[in-house]
Formats: C-alpha cells, sequence, structure tokens
C-alpha cells in the first residue's frame, strides 16, 4: 500500500534536501531502544542477554530526545525490551511528536491493559503502535515462548483501534513458516483485525539468541515469500513497505546493504554497524557516520551478514533506489 500523504510528503522533502547537500549518508529511521528489559523470553530475540545491571537501566527522556535531534532522522522507530516498562515512554513520545517525527511504539501488549489509561498519548497521524505478531494462536505463543500472549495481543489492538489510534503490526518469520501460515496470519491482520499497516521480515540470526537452528537462509527467503506473495496477496494486503523491498523479498531485485540508513541508538550508544549487530559503540551518530567502515557490511563481505535480508539493512537502500526513478516513484504512490 502506499504510504500516508503526510508521511510521503514529509519524507519525500527529506530526501530531497539530503540529495541537495550531497549527503551521501543520512538515518530515514532510527531504532530507538530507551531499554533492553523485557517481560519476555522469546527464543528467537537477541536483545535481552544482558547484565542484571543493564537490564535494569532506563534512558532518560533528555538523552534520546538529543540522539533523535543530533540525527535529523525524520522517523523512529522505538524498541526494546519492551518500551511500556519505560516509567517514561509517553513522555519521549510525546516529545518526539512535538517535533514532528514520525513515532512508531514497538510493544508485545501484554502491558497495554494494564497501561493504556494511566498513558499520556494520544490519537495523532505522527504516531502509531506497532503491535509485534509473529503467527496465530499457536505460532505467535510459541515464538514468544509463552501461553496466552496472542490472544491478549489481539484484544489489545481492538482496544487501541477502538480509542482511535493507528494501529500497525510487525511480524518475524522462520524458516518453520510456510507460504500457508504466512498467508493466514496476514489475512487475519489485514481482514478481520483490520490493522492499519504490516511490517514483515525475515528473521535474523542474533548471535545471542537461545534458538539458532530456525533462521532463514536467502533462498529459503525468497522462495517462502515469491510463494506467499503469489495470487495478489500482496497487493490486497496493507504492508508497510516499499515496492521495490518487496521485491527484494521475492528475489526479484537484489541491492547492497545501507545499514546507516537505519541506525540503532541503545543505553549503550549508536551500536555499530546495525541494529543486529554489535561491533561496537559510538558516542555520536556523527562518529558512528564517520567511524565505521560500512564497506566491510553486507551479503559477500562479512559472513554474519550471509543470510540477511532485513528491513534494518534493505530498506533505505530500497527506498533511495525508488527516489532516484520516476518508475519506482510513480509506483511508490500507487502502492503497486
Amino acid at each position: 500500500m502506499a504510504m500516508p500523504l503526510r508521511q510521503s510528503v514529509r519524507i519525500g522533502t527529506y530526501l530531497l534536501r539530503q540529495k541537495l547537500a550531497r549527503n551521501d549518508k543520512f538515518p530515514l529511521l532510527v531504532e530507538l531502544e530507551p531499554l533492553f528489559a523485557c517481560n519476555l523470553k522469546c527464543a528467537g530475540c537477541g536483545k535481552i542477554q544482558h547484565p542484571a545491571s543493564v537490564l535494569k537501566q532506563r534512558m532518560p527522556v533528555e538523552q534520546a530526545i538529543a540522539a533523535i535531534e543530533e540525527s535529523g532522522a525524520p522517523m523512529v522507530s522505538i524498541a526494546g525490551g519492551e518500551p511500556l516498562m519505560h516509567p517514561q515512554i509517553d513522555e519521549i513520545v510525546r516529545q518526539l511528536i512535538a517535533r514532528k517525527k514520525f513515532v512508531f511504539l514497538c510493544t508485545n501488549a501484554m502491558l497495554v491493559a494494564k497501561k493504556i489509561d494511566k498513558l499520556d498519548i494520544k490519537p495523532s497521524p505522527y504516531f502509531s503502535w506497532v503491535v509485534h505478531i509473529d503467527g496465530l494462536r499457536e505460532r505467535h505463543d510459541e515464538a514468544v515462548s509463552k501461553q496466552g500472549v496472542f490472544d491478549e495481543a489481539v484484544k489489545a489492538i481492538a482496544d487501541l483501534k477502538r480509542r482511535g489510534f493507528k494501529v500497525s503490526t510487525n511480524t518475524t518469520f522462520f524458516n518453520t513458516d510456510t507460504p500457508q501460515t504466512i498467508i493466514d496470519v496476514l489475512n487475519f491482520l489485514n481482514d478481520d483485525l483490520g490493522v492499519d499497516e504490516m511490517q514483515i521480515s525475515p528473521a535474523y540470526a542474533y548471535e545471542k539468541a537461545p534458538d539458532q537452528d530456525h533462521f532463514l537462509g536467502v533462498n529459503e527467503t525468497r522462495e517462502l515469500f515469491r510463494k506467499a506473495f503469489d495470487g495478489g496477496n500482496r497487493k490486497r494486503w496493507r504492508l508497510n513497505h516499499s515496492p521495490l523491498f518487496l521485491d527484494f523479498l521475492e528475489g526479484k531485485r537484489d541491492f547492497s546493504c545501507t545499514a546507516w540508513g537505519i541506525p540503532s541508538y541503545s543505553l549503550l550508544g549508536w551500536q555499530r554497524p546495525c541494529y543486529l549487530m554489535a561491533d561496537g559503540y559510538a558516542k555520536t551518530y556523527s562518529e558512528l557516520i564517520e567511524t565505521t567502515d560500512w564497506d566491510a557490511y553486507g551479503r559477500g563481505k562479512d559472513p554474519r551478514c550471509a543470510n540477511c535480508m532485513a528491513h534494518c539493512g534493505y530498506e533505505p537502500s530500497a527506498v533511495i533506489a525508488t527516489t532516484s526513478s520516476l518508475r519506482e516513484s510513480i509506483r511508490a504512490v500507487r502502492g503497486s
């Protein structure tokens, strides 16, 4: 589907400014992690294996806002950990919205019912909830290693929609998925739940993830999505991705990794080179950009990148390719 007009104009203007300024590296979106603590222990997650001293920390509001301001990114995805465990998460969201940043608040939804009436967050064209759903009931609960999470998430989505919020979902697929399991969950989210947008991604093999046996290879990913998208599904589903990124998932196009386009900032600093790998941290965004050997990463360069087709490395590549082509720009506007 096409990006909302307000967001499309804002991002298009931002990209034009970067081109006119001849900036060859710039952030489209920052992955902001104001905490690592979580209320779930998902087997495929590589973000919660930190010492207790780190898991207890919460990023100050001022630090979070300053990092986003320094980067200049027009969009922010707040992840973790579980962001709703941060006592000032609503203040972080409000301050980013006040700066007209497009904010995506990621959550497993387990705390929505408990927190929603206490949070000072109102519906806004600059704000969307992003609820993690990794499959229908049995598959999702298995992925998050806890029973009942799927039903809780579904109830939370319905409640947030009733309150007037924009609600998206984020779904990660593993080698235990089939084209049919993808079709089933995306049909449910798109048609039955009526979520506004859906984000999808093949799972990345986090080095610290407890489960190392169920990550997808490149050929597996391409075949899986090619079959799932068949029969008009891709066009019908409200997928929050550029057409070229979806082409990339199907193997119709290939791109170089542009991890600098979606950098990650956490309690430890700016993560090098991306949200998924940790080769050290930079204190500032400028330091991250200037001191990272970006040419050393990507498929065919670093063995850890061999099977990666994640959005944080390749969605920026697809967006940049889109804006460099009139034909692809028109196609993106149409959402085809």
